[in-house]
């Protein structure tokens, strides 16, 4: 899947996405960068809703894990079960969230799980990024229910 795609799919099935003018910055087998403007996020106190980033953050994990579980075959439903989201610094213009996977982050014990079960957890972080420092970070728990249960 492109860049295009990821975000024509995010708008069109998330519709959260488009209401706050995600774009697909890049993705990679281990990376997703989602970016958002200002405007559409924007709070009282002219810096981005708490709330708006972190749906932003929240986005790239569940694009990264989506994009992986395709690139397996392992057509699933996800969805998120809890996170945790740190706001380190306010954000005052356009953002970013990159999702990653760390090397040891369970991925290949998620997709045994979910082969042969059905269910697997999994957990996400993301980070925040406005003029290149750290504005806040996430720890999702994502939760994939395999073709069985579509």
């Amino acid at each position: 899947m492109t860049e295009a795609e990821l975000e024509t799919y995010l708008h069109d099935h998330i519709p959260l996405s488009r209401a706050m003018a995600v774009r697909v910055v890049s993705i990679a087998a281990d990376k997703v960068v989602l970016g958002a403007p200002l405007g559409p996020n924007i709070n009282h106190r002219d810096t981005v809703f708490g709330g708006s980033a972190s749906a932003l953050a929240i986005l790239s994990a569940w694009s990264l894990l989506h994009l992986r579980l395709l690139a397996a075959g392992q057509p699933s439903r996800l969805v998120i079960q809890r996170n945790n989201m740190e706001y380190l610094a306010p954000i005052a213009g356009d953002f970013t969230a990159t999702a990653t996977l760390d090397a040891d982050g369970g991925w290949d014990g998620f997709l045994k799980m979910l082969t042969r079960r059905g269910l697997a957890r999994i957990t996400v972080g993301a980070e925040l990024d406005y003029q290149g420092k750290i504005a806040g970070r996430l720890s999702g728990e994502f939760v994939a229910f395999g073709k069985d249960r579509l």
